[in-house]
């Protein structure tokens, strides 16, 4: 059995990497869309969003409507990809550690 000193090691080589980890999704780009394109959000893999592309023809009072719906969809398609993408990263992080069966990390 390892000794305490051991296991405060490892925790603490644990935390660091994590935390490499949590900054590193910042810099993994996502890109939700709708509308078959017409709408694009670009975001990190942790939420940011990074940009908004509009289609010029959805530029018109009369859409208003619809282009708001479309932004929505837009935001959760690219907050589905960041989610997926992030989980992705940890996943990889985690996958040599000695942790314990259903143990989820605060992400």
């Amino acid at each position: 059995m390892k000794d305490l000193n051991d296991i405060m090691a490892m925790a603490q080589n644990v935390q660091a990497e994590l935390e490499k980890a949590q900054a590193s999704l910042d810099a993994i780009e996502v890109e939700g869309q709708s509308g078959g394109g017409l709408v694009k959000i670009r975001a990190s893999a942790k939420g940011r969003i990074i940009g908004v592309d509009l289609d010029d023809s959805l530029l018109q009072p009369s859409e208003k409507q619809m282009l708001e719906d479309l932004i929505a969809a837009a935001l959760n398609d690219a907050r589905a990809k960041a989610d997926a993408a992030s989980q992705g990263e940890m996943a990889k992080l985690t996958s040599g550690m000695p942790l314990p069966p259903g143990f989820k990390l605060p992400f």
